[in-house]
């Protein structure tokens, strides 16, 4: 459309405007508004209200949507070389030939070589149980299996359990006042791994209630799986226990 055409189609539209303008003031009174809203509205129709319409075109508009930038080399490079160091880390803490690892919430025993699982055991951890000795000023102990990383102390054929106070509190007995009454064979099967602070791993006279927490605080196993963990867990194996 040339200017000449566009300047032209604007005089028109213009005129046609002020002709419904003067159409409008000529009817102005009540009974005579219908007539003038019609006329209006034929104008309009006839010469239009001065838009265009076209169809939307997505391309006409492009948006910019700019993706998430990559993280920048030099952080990617510090990012790499600290996990690098991480992993060393780890490698230096990762138990090397054989140990004993103890899951005290699931009650199971593992004797492992690197990766290689040797034995997997039931066994019985502490039960966590309060025990309070009567009148004022009484002891406690409460009998919860120590977590931690331990090693195997010493190793003990035929032990002979030295019952200490609380054994006997718990039994309602009188405290002996000689060793010998409390010296009571049998009860730790057939051999014991010492840890230290008085645990140990050892045998029971009731294979029963393992797979339970009910022990005073030692590792309890059953007597084949014993006899396994003795032959292969020398004096100085590590011990894991969670």
């Amino acid at each position: 459309m040339t200017m000449m055409t566009r300047l032209a189609a604007a005089i028109e539209q213009g005129y046609a405007w002020w002709l419904a303008v003067r159409a409008w003031v000529a009817v102005s009174r009540p009974r005579q508004a219908g007539a003038a809203a019609a006329a209006l509205l034929l104008v309009v129709l006839v010469t239009g209200t001065g838009y265009g319409y076209e169809p939307y075109d997505p391309a006409a508009f492009p948006v910019a949507v700019s993706a998430e930038p990559d993280a920048p080399e030099p952080t990617l490079a510090r990012l790499r070389a600290r996990q690098r160091q991480l992993r060393a880390r780890v490698s230096q803490t990762e138990p090397r030939g054989r140990y004993i690892v103890v899951d005290q919430t699931n009650n199971k025993l593992y004797l492992r070589d690197a990766d290689t699982v040797l034995l997997e055991a039931v066994c019985s951890a502490g039960s966590g149980f309060v025990l309070r000795e009567s009148g004022d000023g009484g002891r406690e102990w409460i009998f919860d299996t120590p977590r931690g990383r331990f090693e195997v102390l010493s190793r003990i054929k035929n032990p002979i359990w030295r019952k200490p106070d609380w054994a006997f509190i718990e039994q309602g007995e009188p405290i002996p006042t000689k060793v010998a009454d409390r010296l009571e064979p049998g009860t730790l099967g057939e051999y014991a791994l010492y840890f230290g602070n008085g645990f140990m791993i050892h045998g029971t006279l009731y294979e029963r209630l393992l797979g339970r927490s009910v022990t005073h605080g030692c590792i309890r196993l059953g007597r084949d799986d014993l006899r396994m963990l003795w032959a292969s867990a020398p004096i100085g194996t590590p011990i894991y226990i969670f």
